[in-house]
């Protein structure tokens, strides 16, 4: 009986051991595991785009000499110093929202506003080459223009302050603002605009010739000559 007993606990003895190394067998080879598995790498920082960071010195330098090597012509010839340009036949771009002069860029590389000389003008040019132009632009000083003529002051300033309730024809001091001075980004700055220009773009919105503006297409439709040469008349006189 006791040679019985002192078996039974000998038995559970060496199942005690081999449980035991049993187990450290089985820590070791977990730890291995372990080291051997790579760490998890690392999630990659996500990359959010920025706008490109403008030089408005770069863009001056565009501006008034181009880039011979690139095929870029200088705007000066045309736009004049600072933007300020002799005539109606070129519009004034100094102190134009520069995002409005980006889109317009933009739209003449596409071809979504149709000017030969532009197009050709704008095709070499980059996004950061637009940018750079258009800050440039932006610091400079407004130009001044008048309102030459009498005749038509108050029709002009009716239909801009008022719009033309009988056609459908909102104010355009709605969108340009009551001095001209244009909403950035959105609505692009109109005081001191050769009344020429001016008028020639709301013929060109009515003709169907620039149709970068689905808005000002719509609302020139429903004007007529004297109506758009008047209010561009009142508009070169606002500051």
């Amino acid at each position: 009986m006791r040679q019985t007993s002192q078996i039974s606990k000998l038995t559970s003895v060496r199942a005690g051991f081999m449980a035991l190394a049993l187990t450290i067998i089985g820590a070791g080879f977990s730890a291995a595991q372990a080291e051997e598995k790579p760490a998890a790498a690392p999630a990659a920082a996500a990359v959010v785009p920025g706008k490109p960071k403008t030089d408005p010195a770069a863009g001056e330098a565009l501006y008034s000499n181009g880039d011979a090597s690139r095929g870029v012509v200088a705007c000066v010839g045309c736009h004049g110093p600072n933007g300020k340009s002799a005539s109606g036949a070129w519009p004034k771009l100094a102190a134009q929202h520069p995002a409005y002069i980006v889109k317009q860029l933009k739209n003449f590389k596409e071809g979504t506003r149709a000017n030969a000389v532009m197009m050709g003008m704008a095709a070499p040019l980059t996004e950061q080459d637009m940018a750079n132009i258009a800050a440039y632009l932006g610091k400079q000083e407004p130009s001044p223009g008048v309102a030459t003529n009498k005749d038509t002051i108050e029709l002009g300033q009716s239909i801009y302050r008022g719009g033309i309730a009988s056609k459908g024809v909102p104010a355009c001091a709605g969108c340009h603002s009551p001095n001209g001075a244009g909403i950035p980004s959105q609505y692009p700055r109109l005081s001191g605009q050769w009344a020429d220009y001016a008028n020639a773009q709301l013929i060109a919105f009515r003709e169907g010739t620039r149709m970068n503006a689905p808005k000002m297409t719509v609302i020139s439709s429903k004007m007529n000559d004297k109506e758009m040469k008047a209010v561009a008349d009142y508009m070169a006189g606002l500051h």
